[in-house]
Formats: structure tokens, sequence, C-alpha cells
């Protein structure tokens, strides 16, 4: 790899004007700048982002922490950052804690040694470890739907609550009573939300929550999965069950099929999120729609502005889920 030394002797200048060149720092006449672009390009320098840095305190780059990228939820809300990222100017460095709080702490350690200018959190639960290392970093940060005690940063939230209301009162609104609901890991804020929605839905419609129709898994087609077994093992079958996101509900619809069980004839199932494949699930996954690109955007955008010197107050915004109707749901024969 070339160093910019050997530009700069290949241009004929000092190590400092190609420095300058580079970093814009300093007035270079354009000829002087064109012979060492062009030396540049044809030795294929690339300048240290770490020297870079260590003058200009900057590397233009911004760290994002997930718990899954299995989940294409996370998959679609990291297009909505990076593209408005990338025209901002920076570039993302993608970590993924895979629902360990272990993993997620070193990956962040390593972040911050990375020197990163700001930090974007989906964080695998809320500890005070966590919160601790959050302390210790410096640069701002963007913490995303799960919110971190005790960590000053701009907090982007969708409205979990109001989504699981409104799912569940669209299928009180379809007739039905029997209203299950697979519910995420409970120490996580968006499934405790949703299922608040769900439960302040049942109880406005006079409708008795029922204890054995509310199940707890993992947030993935095999979560989704066990618990509609369990559920259709049940002596008293609901007729319509609320999923805490779309992969559980893809998982649920497999095992009502194994089971003999029609969606919707028999079982009307609505997922959350309404990643790209809810439209070509057999049938096609009635849901909760999350804006997530435009999320995306938003965090960047917050972000970086908050990296450019925006001292405004900590933010908050919270986004609404909107009902996409497909063909998982019925009226209630």
């Amino acid at each position: 790899m070339a160093t910019m030394k050997q530009v700069a002797e290949k241009a004929g200048v000092s190590t400092s004007t190609v420095s300058h060149v580079i970093n814009n720092t300093r007035v270079v006449s354009d000829d002087v700048r064109e012979r060492v672009l062009a030396v540049i390009q044809e030795l294929r320098y690339i300048p240290s982002a770490v020297a870079r840095s260590l003058k200009n305190d900057k590397t233009h780059t911004i760290g994002m922490m997930i718990p899954n990228n299995s989940n294409p939820y996370f998959a679609e809300l990291i297009q909505g950052i990076e593209d408005s990222a990338f025209k901002l100017g920076y570039n993302i460095i993608l970590c993924n804690a895979y629902d360990d709080a272990k993993k997620q702490a070193a990956y962040l350690r390593v972040l911050m040694e990375k020197r990163i200018d700001g930090l974007i959190l989906v964080a695998s639960g809320d500890d005070e470890e966590l919160a601790e290392i959050l302390r210790g970093m410096p640069m701002p940060k963007v913490v995303v739907d799960r919110e971190v005690s005790g960590v000053d940063a701009d907090f982007i939230e969708a409205d979990h609550d109001r989504g699981g209301y409104l799912a569940t009162k669209y299928l009180i609104g379809l007739g039905h009573r029997d209203i299950a609901c697979v519910s995420g890991p409970m120490h996580l804020v968006p499934s405790r939300d949703r299922v608040a929605g769900y439960q302040r839905a049942l109880q406005e419609a006079g409708i008795a929550v029922n204890s054995h129709f509310l199940v707890h898994s993992d947030f993935t087609s095999e979560g989704g999965y066990t618990a509609f077994k369990h559920l259709l093992g049940l002596a008293h079958r609901p007729t319509a069950v609320f999923a805490g996101n779309d992969l559980m509900a893809f998982g649920g619809m497999c095992a009502a099929n194994e089971a003999g069980v029609r969606v919707p004839e028999d079982l009307s199932v609505i997922g959350y999120d309404d990643i790209a494949l809810a439209s070509f699930s057999t049938p096609r996954l009635t849901t909760m729609a999350q804006p997530k690109y435009e999320m995306g955007e938003t965090i960047a955008r917050i972000l970086v502005e908050r990296i450019q010197g925006g001292h405004q107050p900590v933010r908050r915004e919270m986004f609404k889920p909107v009902l996409v109707e497909r063909q998982s749901t019925a009226p209630l024969a």
C-alpha cells in the first residue's frame, strides 16, 4: 500500500502539502492540487482514517449496534439509516449482539476504540453495565426503541402500545372475542407495550383477559411456531391471534397448517412490523406496519446534526404504526 511519503516524493511536494490537499486544511494552488490528486489516483493511495481522525478529531463513521440481524425488521431499518448517512457523508459500522449482553458490551468497547463520531443503539435489554458503558462513551448517541435508564441520548421509538391496541381492536371489529397474544420476551419494552395495548383493547370492549391466551416467546419464527402449537393444543382455542412480530406470525401459520387449522377460515392471524415478506406469505399477512425506512432516515439525520454541533435539548420522537389488511384475517364465522 502506498504511503503519504511516496505520494509526496512522486508529486515533488512535502508530506504536509499532501496532507493539506487531502484534508482541505490550507489553500494549495490548483496545479499542485491537481498534481497531488493525480499521483494519489496513480498510486491508489488510501489515507488512513485513524490518522485523519487524530488530526481532525472526526472519522465520519457511525457505529450501530442491533440485537439480531436475522430479523428483517432491522435490515429494513438499517437501509434507511445507511442511505441517509451516506448522503450526509458518513459510513456505518454495524455490530450484531445476537441478544447477548456480554457480546453487546464487548462490541460497544470496540466501537469506541474505532473512534466513531456517533452511536446508534438498539439495546439487547437494559442493565447497569450497559448504562455505565454508554455514559463512558463521549460521542453523541441515538437510542432506538429500547430506552436505557440513566443515559442522556436522543430517543426514537414506535408507538408499540398503540400498535397492540389497534391490532386487537381490528380483530374485535371482525367479531372475535377469543383473541390470543403471542408476545416477545417481557423484559423488552416493545413487547410489554404491545401486550399493554392488546389488554387495553380487550378491556375497553368488555372482554375478560384470559391468562391462557397470553404466551411469551422469542421474536423468531421458531418462537411463534412453539407458541401457536401451545395455543392450538388448548381445550378452548382462540379464534384469532395477535403475534408480536411478523416472524412469529409466519411460524404460527406453519403450526396452524400442520394442525389442520385453516388461516383465516378457522384462525385469524395478525402480525407486527410489515416486513417485506409479509406481502408474499400464504396467505398474505395482515400486520401493523412500522415506518421503518422513515425511522432510519430520522435516526441518521438527528445523529449527524448532533455530531456536527447541534446543542438542542434531547429529542424524543415517536412514530405511529398503521394497519395493513391482507388475507390472514377474516370475520368470525
